[in-house]
């Protein structure tokens, strides 16, 4: 069975480039309201104009506490609900800083979860959809040391939130996808080549399991999805 997801409301961030900008557009399709969060602006009036069904923007920087609660409170002023989160901001540095990379990819992942959650209480429903990845799961030297551990407390702060909230209807699902075609990948010490890059999951592999997720009925939980390329470079 598939949840029918017209005029859900859906706050995504990250939502101005790599998976965020494609989770928005295939969510669109299905005919959500897609709120599109990201620090930059521009991106986002770009992403925005090619969504084919209702979506808004609001300009974030998810590391402030106190920004990220205007923005829900403003959902919930605008909309009276939030269905879906789809916290797709994060990052990797070349220098891998520890404190930087938590910043935005625990610390703001965490914000964004705890505002909504308070809304979501309230409607006794809703779901959490966190991009993480396959360093979640799994150590190598590929990744890095920040970035590995900011993915495995990603999924940690995940499955605590379904532990937490199962009895008011809410779930939280975190997708691990092994390496994929994204802005992320320049921002690595040793440049890929395209030929590299074309044997890894693409952008829209993500998103349309991010749409499988959400088109999940209410009673269903994906507790954690991960998906990883046929050639996987971390078998070989």
């Amino acid at each position: 069975m598939q949840r029918n997801l017209k005029d859900k409301v859906v706050w995504i961030t990250g939502a101005g480039g790599g998976m965020g900008q494609h989770i928005a557009l295939t969510l669109s399709k299905l005919h959500s309201k897609v709120i599109l969060s990201d620090i930059n602006e521009q991106s986002l009036k770009k992403v925005s104009q090619k969504c084919t069904y209702y979506s808004s923007i609001k300009p974030l920087d998810i590391t402030k506490i106190n920004h990220v609660k205007t923005v829900v409170k403003e959902i919930e002023n605008d909309y009276g609900q939030l269905d879906i989160v789809v916290n797709a901001a994060g990052m990797n540095l070349q220098n891998r800083d520890w404190d930087q990379v938590f910043k935005v990819n625990i610390n703001g992942m965490f914000y964004c979860c705890k505002s909504a959650l308070k809304l979501m209480k309230k409607q006794n429903d809703g779901l959490i959809i966190n991009i993480s990845s396959w360093a979640g799961n799994h150590i190598s030297y590929l990744s890095g040391t920040s970035y590995i551990a900011s993915k495995h407390a990603i999924n940690a702060m995940t499955e605590t939130i379904n532990m937490k909230y199962c009895n008011v209807g809410i779930r939280a699902c975190s997708i691990c996808p092994g390496e994929a075609s994204t802005p992320l990948l320049d921002q690595r010490p040793v440049p890929l080549s395209q030929e590299e890059k074309d044997l890894m999951l693409q952008v829209e592999d993500i998103s349309e399991t991010v749409a499988f997720v959400a088109q999940r009925e209410k009673h269903v939980c994906v507790n954690q999805i991960t998906i990883s390329p046929t050639h996987n470079r971390l078998y070989l």
